[in-house]
């Protein structure tokens, strides 16, 4: 995919700089609680943690332990209540609600589990939106908009709305979304859940492949067919991470 390698300029002709000697990710006692009527849920528990550029994570552990949290902290859509987290050597505390919408647009692709497509758009222009967004020229978003739909296998679809498609074509509707925008952090909050065997596993090795191009890829997943694709895993437990031997004896005593 040797497209993935070409990042285009921002506005203005410069590109986001990144220090390739720090973390892509660095997280320091990063805390995130949930407040309401009375009581609090700690989905995020003192969690530290560099991820460097180029490196392809997952995380996993069993339902409710913080995995989707932990995305959204660190795609910019959930504030820790403690603890700092750096993006690109940034402390993304002191970045400005629109800073941190601008950052998301140009390096980050999420790939959400419950897709968050626009009811109303066809496939076509929901993979585009985030290119209209940036200021893609027109060429350029039908050529990337094309490639990523063709990658994903749903070009004969372009034309069809999110609603007329199953649960599983449209996480490759997301998945097409996230791609085409070329970020340099791929996020996916279990890809597979909703895939067959056979869609899943074409999705991992496009990761893969994704992965092998530059990207930095953090996968959240309770599909242990995928933790031997990873570089490294990560585990979480109520919210804190915590050792293989831990997470293992967690994940048996939740499924028997």
């Amino acid at each position: 995919m040797a497209w993935w390698r070409k990042r285009e300029e921002q506005p203005g002709g410069q590109v986001a700089a990144m220090d390739p000697t720090l973390p892509v990710i660095r997280l320091e006692h990063v805390t995130k609680i949930f407040k309401g009527d009375g009581d609090e849920t700690r989905a995020l528990d003192d969690i530290t943690l560099d991820i460097q550029r180029g490196e392809y994570v997952a995380v996993s552990g069993p339902s409710g332990c913080g995995k989707s949290t932990f995305l959204s902290v660190i795609a910019l859509l959930d504030t820790p209540s403690s603890g700092r987290y750096w993006l690109n050597g940034r402390a993304t505390d002191r970045l400005s609600p629109s800073e941190k919408a601008r950052v998301r647009n140009l390096d980050v692709g999420l790939i959400f589990q419950s897709f968050n497509l626009i009811g109303d758009m066809t496939i076509y222009e929901n993979v585009e939106y985030p290119l209209t967004l940036r200021g893609v020229a027109p060429a350029d978003r039908k050529a990337r908009v094309d490639a990523a739909l063709e990658r994903v296998g749903l070009a004969p679809r372009a034309k069809q709305r999110p609603g007329s498609l199953s649960g599983g074509h449209q996480q490759l509707v997301a998945v097409a979304r996230a791609i085409t925008g070329r970020p340099a952090i791929l996020l996916a909050d279990e890809p597979t859940g909703n895939l067959d065997s056979k869609s899943g596993e074409a999705l991992m090795q496009m990761f893969g492949e994704l992965h092998a191009g530059g990207a930095t890829v953090c996968l959240a997943t309770h599909d242990p067919r995928w933790l031997t694709q990873v570089q490294r895993h990560v585990y979480l437990f109520d919210g804190r991470m915590v050792d293989r031997a831990t997470a293992e004896d967690a994940d048996r005593r939740a499924t028997h």
